[in-house]
């Protein structure tokens, strides 16, 4: 294998959506001249996800327009598709892959760009529900409108308070549909907000005419014809032409574990996205990896971070010195709202809500502290406070929490840290 020069080396990338595709054109940017397969069990050309929920949705769009890379550029880069295809199991003995179709590829190089699945939960009919779909794939969202376009006043039942099922029911009632959103917990984004931030999310779309429940656990569903129940605990139903389940997602770790690799919490990794095999490194949402930041390991679901890794891995493969340590940053998109979220915010012991005068009055900001440590920030429709948190976050820098609670004054760096300077 040593002996394989470098334009005869082979290396092959399964999952073709963020991670993957950047894994595979940054390898051709930092000169790998060897064979590169990209391989997904997804039969369209790879397309990007964010807008599913959004765009795609709202427009009925042409999935040419979504795609991450125009068709003709794979050729372009020389770069080879398998596409409707999965992988069955990983010999890291012998650098092969094994297809569903029982044939083998035989790998240099390989990374793990798996991403991960929707979780649908243990509900009673849940698995003969025809109308019942995720959000992750073109198929389901094409599910989902073929769906509601066939009825005159569609209803939709949405199982999930989080992000997606939020994008979702705000796409959703922009085109008609009479959206009802069903959450276990007893706020919306309880796992990943403050308590202020889940109630603004609450009257917003109750303003929009979305039917919010909480404290609602789903026990079963019932299909009538085209109409489905959806029966929770406390006895209460709801009627759906279509059903969206969006309680988070599973790791695609299986393939990663069966062949060895060390996995927690996801595939782990080093600085470089190095698996705990040499020659396998791994990428995106089903990633484990260390932030120098927070020091700590940490699993993102974010496309920048699928991307951030991509750019490293291939400058690893390359052999450069690469090592990845961003920030993790996040955005959602609903009605005329524009959370961005930077930092992780576990572990603060002191939030500042902080808004500033705008004529829609949905202009504000949460800040989470560690004692005098900025981990993170919130904001909504307030691109000049995500972008100057970025750089208290990663420049570590000491700010005054009592000037920014002032409102009365503008928010500057210059002012922060003057305030912080002069006590």
């Amino acid at each position: 294998m040593s002996h394989t020069t470098a334009a005869q080396q082979t290396c092959i990338v399964i999952g073709a959506s963020h991670g993957g595709v950047n894994v595979a054109f940054s390898l051709r940017k930092e000169g790998w001249k060897g064979r590169i397969i990209l391989i997904d069990r997804d039969p369209n050309y790879p397309y990007h996800r964010p807008p599913l929920s959004k765009t795609y949705l709202l427009n009925e769009r042409d999935p040419q327009k979504i795609l991450l890379k125009p068709v003709p550029s794979y050729l372009e880069q020389d770069i080879t598709l398998h596409l409707g295809v999965e992988v069955s199991q990983i010999d890291k003995e012998q650098h092969v892959v094994t297809l569903s179709d029982g044939s083998t590829l035989h790998y240099d190089k390989l990374v793990l760009a798996l991403g991960a699945r929707p979780i649908i939960p243990p509900i009673a009919g849940i698995d003969t529900a025809s109308n019942l779909f995720a959000v992750r794939t073109l198929a389901d969202i094409d599910g989902i409108r073929n769906t509601i376009k066939v009825i005159e006043k569609p209803r939709a039942v949405i199982i999930g308070g989080g992000y997606i099922g939020l994008e979702t029911a705000a796409s959703l009632t922009k085109i008609g549909v009479e959206v009802t959103v069903l959450e276990r917990e007893d706020r919306l984004l309880a796992r990943v907000t403050t308590p202020y931030m889940s109630e603004f999310f609450n009257t917003l779309h109750s303003q929009h005419g979305v039917a919010i429940h909480t404290g609602k656990n789903v026990t079963s569903i019932n299909q009538e014809n085209s109409t489905s129940w959806v029966q929770c605990s406390d006895g209460s139903q709801y009627s759906a032409d279509v059903i969206i389940v969006g309680v988070g997602i599973k790791v695609n770790q299986e393939l990663a574990q069966e062949a060895g690799l060390h996995v927690d919490n996801g595939i782990v990794v080093d600085t470089c996205a190095r698996t705990s095999d040499e020659h396998i490194y791994a990428v995106g949402d089903c990633t484990y990896h260390h932030n120098p930041l927070y020091d700590r390991y940490v699993r993102l679901e974010s496309v920048q971070n699928a991307v951030d890794q991509a750019k490293v891995v291939a400058a690893a493969i390359t052999k450069k010195q690469p090592s990845y340590n961003a920030i993790p940053w996040f955005w959602s998109d609903q009605y005329d709202i524009k959370l961005q979220m930077v930092g992780l915010s576990a572990g603060h012991n002191t939030i500042i809500t902080r808004h500033e005068p705008d004529a829609s009055g949905h202009k504000f900001s949460v800040w989470y502290f560690l004692n005098e440590r900025l981990l993170a920030v919130d904001t909504v429709n307030h691109a000049k406070a995500y972008v100057l948190a970025t750089k208290i976050i990663k420049g570590a820098i000491k700010i005054d929490q009592n000037t920014l609670m002032d409102e009365q004054v503008d928010l500057t760096l210059e002012h922060l840290i003057n305030a912080n300077t002069d006590s």
